[in-house]
């Protein structure tokens, strides 16, 4: 049996390719949630807080639990 958890990670970026986050910034980690619309009200909440910012980014990321039997 397994399980699904859900969380937002991003900041704001070096540059618009996304690959390495700014030298002193520390990467946003938000979550665990127990559903992917908890997740997706948080994610829209950081995007609309940084949005004046076009090299930040935030994404949703699952991961799979794998429950003992």
């Amino acid at each position: 049996m397994s399980k699904e958890r859900f969380w937002v990670i991003g900041g704001d970026y070096t540059c618009m390719g996304f690959k390495a986050l700014k030298a002193q910034q520390s990467p946003v980690l938000e979550g665990p949630f127990e559903c992917r619309e908890e997740a997706r009200a948080v994610w829209k909440r950081l995007s609309r807080e940084h949005s004046s910012r076009a090299s930040a980014r935030f994404s949703i990321a699952s991961e799979q639990i794998v429950l003992p039997a």
